[in-house]
């Protein structure tokens, strides 16, 4: 028996670049999980983040001999006989190992401000689209409001907020115990905050729209009408069939997402070094690009593809789930 969902993941099995987009991204999510074993280095007690007193040196040495370009192998005495197979840095670090963890910081970003912008999204656009009346005006005036705030610079305002806070030695229990948070999280604790604060508008201005239309169908009509309860007819009745449409909506802003976490971590403003993040190694690379080319490859082109197969993905989602845009 032939079912919409069904029907949708044949007409996405027939979309080779969705198919194709799909298969990196898990490959891409499986790298992630096990970058602790497919480091190269691992098994050689190889620290990938350098400490202080070693990055100096070594990057003292790297500068006098030849050793830290491509294919080569490292004039650290400690590290003899290994390759990198990707080139190392100015300081020595092997920029596949950190390309792999930074892997882990993208999609963690994501995930995180994928499924956060989704949920609160959802339950403010189901909540206002029922109710109707002078609460949806309310809440769609305030979501018209934080729509017309300038979400980027928000954003970089509020982590020069949070960044600021790390610098201050006075701190109260609570804030301590969040920048304890953020410190152990390698300092993405406090962009998926900045992430989450205003992406779920979109997504709460098409579930408002879903569910407008939704629930004047019978069966919502029929549910009213036989006693049941309006918390149980949103998330039973309403929910299940505006989810598709949401879940693909927010498919397609996850590129917006890796691609602010990078920018943010390009100016200095993401995540804390030495957590390798692409953004932060581009633009340690930008800084030695006639030094160091090969350094800016690995990480440019990771964020490329990885944010061209959300995109593709998300094209691939909708066409399939799409009755009108099916061949």
């Amino acid at each position: 028996m032939r079912t919409p969902l069904g029907d949708a993941v044949q007409q996405l099995r027939k979309n080779k670049v969705a198919v194709g987009s799909l298969i990196f991204i898990v490959v891409l999510i499986l790298s992630a999980g096990l970058a602790d074993y497919l480091n190269a280095y691992r098994l050689q007690g190889y620290q990938e983040e350098l400490d202080r007193t070693n990055q100096k040196a070594f990057a003292k040495q790297t500068l006098q001999d030849n050793n830290a370009l491509p294919g080569q192998t490292s004039g650290n005495p400690n590290l003899q006989g290994f390759d990198y197979w990707w080139g190392a840095d100015s300081l020595g670090r092997d920029i596949f190992s950190r390309t792999l963890y930074g892997t882990r910081v993208s999609i963690a970003v994501a995930l995180v401000a994928g499924t956060v912008s989704l949920i609160m999204g959802l339950v403010y656009g189901l909540v206002s689209g029922y109710v109707g009346g002078r609460v949806d005006d309310i809440m769609m005036r305030i979501v018209d409001f934080l729509y017309g705030l300038p979400l980027l610079i928000v954003v970089i305002l509020m982590q020069v907020y949070f960044k600021s806070l790390q610098r201050q030695g006075d701190e109260g229990a609570l804030t301590s115990f969040v920048l304890d948070i953020d410190q152990a999280m390698g300092g993405m604790f406090f962009v998926f905050i900045a992430l989450g604060a205003l992406s779920w508008l979109s997504m709460a201005r098409i579930a408002r729209g879903q569910t407008l239309s939704i629930k004047q169908k019978e069966f919502v009509e029929a549910a009213k009408a036989t006693g049941v309860r309006t918390p149980r007819i949103i998330f039973r009745q309403i929910l299940p069939n505006i989810l598709g449409p949401c879940i693909v909506q927010e498919t397609l802003n996850i590129p917006g997402y890796i691609l602010t976490e990078a920018f943010l971590s390009f100016i200095g403003l993401g995540v804390n070094a030495p957590t390798p993040s692409w953004g932060i190694m581009i633009n340690e690379a930008f800084k030695g690009l006639r030094s160091y080319p090969h350094a800016l490859v690995a990480p440019a082109v990771a964020l490329t593809f990885t944010v061209l197969a959300f995109n593709f993905l998300g094209d691939g989602l909708r066409d399939a789930f799409d009755p009108r845009l099916r061949e």
